[in-house]
């Protein structure tokens, strides 16, 4: 199977609501629709995560942020272009996504990827894209796709084919939180 079949495939499934497992920039996630709510609370259960601790999404673009993002202040534009790691930024005011990934404060999780695999998808897929690591919550982030559980392998409707035989795929991200006047919150390095 190429990297298009993989990527048409997984298409089919996010376009009717389903859930995917796939390799990132980080480590391998799993993904749905970021604005379909079924879709999104399906992930909150396969994770066995609470409701409220706020997933993040996956961007092909920054040229994108503006849309999911009411006010993109200017240091997250210099953050993106200097960042050598993968780096999620926790934006104020995220909109346009379903509200189960919202943070309380109506805050949203965004990392630009440049992974070949997750950047296309993202792109061919044209909307924001939920990233969470594939374990269930509390345990430790699956570095490779040998790590990942047999069930979370059983709970998702399409396994990508794309990178399964990496050794190591890498970790989680940097999360900075961005706020008002300029506000920097390291949350992650």
């Amino acid at each position: 199977m190429t990297i298009n079949d993989d990527i048409k495939q997984a298409l089919e499934v996010l376009n009717r609501g389903g859930v995917i497992l796939y390799p990132t920039d980080t480590v391998w996630g799993i993904g749905c629709d970021a604005t379909n709510s079924e879709a999104v609370k399906r992930v909150y259960e396969i994770k066995q995560r609470a409701d409220h601790k706020a997933m993040l999404v996956l961007l092909d673009s920054s040229a994108k942020l503006n849309y999911y993002v009411k006010d993109v202040p200017p240091i997250a534009w210099d953050l993106i272009d200097l960042t050598t790691t993968p780096l999620t930024i926790i934006y104020e005011n995220g909109r346009n996504v379903a509200p189960e990934l919202l943070g309380e404060d109506g805050s949203i999780g965004i990392r630009i990827t440049d992974e070949e695999f997750s950047k296309q998808l993202c792109f061919r897929f044209r909307k924001a894209l939920v990233s969470t690591s594939a374990n269930i919550s509390g345990e430790p982030a699956p570095t490779c796709f040998r790590e990942i559980s047999d069930e979370i392998k059983e709970s998702v409707d399409y396994i990508v084919n794309f990178r399964r035989g990496d050794k190591n795929m890498g970790h989680p991200s940097g999360i900075i939180k961005l706020g008002a006047g300029g506000m920097v919150n390291v949350i992650r390095e």
